[in-house]
């Protein structure tokens, strides 16, 4: 017989992708993958890596969070912003890049929430991956080992090829296909 799912998870799933079982009862976290940045027993918070929102100049968005962005080229995709300190810049990213704001998370991933990534990488000076948030999503304390066992969600290694691809559209589905169930 097959072990249950939640039982399966490691205790903490910091610097795992978090994903949404097709059973997901909440819409909106339907189809969704969270790069998890913290958990521990505080409860646990993550990015949403598969849902951008909209693309535009690193210039406007620089501006657009209080910055000078003037010398910034290029554009970049914000993805959905999770539910919690929604005008919060949070850019998860490959470990090439440190600057004050810069917490290592592990696999050689990195999150940064100090805008100045934003203008060095459209200065061409950030890291060689990443991807932009506003907000993130957030559990107390045992809520998402909660959901865990109610089977919303499972867990698998990070892994930057899918966390960075370029095409969002299949992150899910080949995500799912990493899921493991113990016989």
């Amino acid at each position: 017989m097959a072990e249950p799912l939640a039982a399966q998870e490691p205790e903490y799933l910091k610097g795992q992708l978090l994903v949404a079982a097709p059973e997901m009862a909440d819409p909106h976290f339907a189809d969704t993958i969270v790069y998890m940045i913290e958990h521990n027993e505080n409860g646990a918070m993550g990015l949403v890596i598969n849902r951008p929102l909209a693309k535009g100049p690193i210039a406007d968005l620089l501006k657009g969070l209080g910055a000078e962005g003037e010398e910034a080229k290029g554009e970049i995709i914000i993805h959905y912003r999770g539910p919690v300190e929604s005008g919060k810049a949070f850019v998860l990213h490959s470990g090439d890049y440190a600057d004050k704001g810069t917490s290592v998370v592990g696999g050689g991933l990195a999150v940064t929430t100090d805008v100045e990534i934003v203008r060095a990488i459209g200065q061409g000076k950030g890291p060689r991956n990443s991807i932009f948030a506003l907000g993130y999503s957030g559990w107390g304390p045992g809520q998402l080992e909660a959901e865990l066992k109610a089977g919303g969600w499972f867990s698998i290694p990070a892994d930057e090829r899918l966390i960075f691809d370029g095409d969002p559209a299949t992150k899910w589905d080949r995500a799912l296909a990493r899921r493991k169930v113990k016989t």
